[in-house]
């Protein structure tokens, strides 16, 4: 029985050796490569670029002062213009108790000159033509609807 049991182990034995022989030998001509051989980016060292916010309107005081015997009558007047930094704003102002709304615009092809018109809520109109001499400062006319005339101040 022990021969039997002895001559049927080395075969086994053998065959296993085989086995693990042919797989080291199959192993060993290949490589692990990884699949993704590009560096991975990590959030650190991530650049994330947000578009600026629109620039905020800027509001300018202008004052008119009178120019013509029509308008000393009004004094001096304040009026506001708010510029949506893209050619164009919002102009008010009081005049003797009415109340001018409007918009100023820069004229096409200039970045320096503009005009300001405004509707008065009891008929009248004003019409400013400017010239702004720096980004906060400016001078210009302007002449009501009866005539009377002011010189404008824009700016602090």
């Amino acid at each position: 029985m022990g021969m039997k049991s002895s001559g049927v182990v080395a075969p086994r034995r053998a065959a296993m050796a085989l086995v693990l022989a042919t797989g080291v030998a199959t192993l060993s001509g290949c490589y692990v490569v990884p699949v993704n051989q590009h560096p991975a980016h990590h959030p650190a060292h991530a650049h994330v670029v947000l578009p600026a916010p629109p620039p905020a309107p800027v509001t300018f005081s202008a004052r008119l002062y009178p120019a013509n015997e029509l308008a000393t009558h009004y004094g001096m007047v304040n009026a506001v213009v708010t510029n949506d930094l893209n050619g164009r704003g919002n102009f008010n102002t009081t005049i003797s108790g009415e109340s001018f709304v409007g918009e100023a615009t820069r004229k096409a092809g200039s970045s320096r000159d503009g005009i300001a018109n405004g509707a008065g809520n009891r008929g009248s109109y004003i019409n400013c033509h400017y010239t702004m001499n720096s980004a906060a400062l400016g001078t210009g006319s302007c002449t009501l609807s009866n005539g009377a005339r002011f010189t404008m101040h824009v700016g602090q």
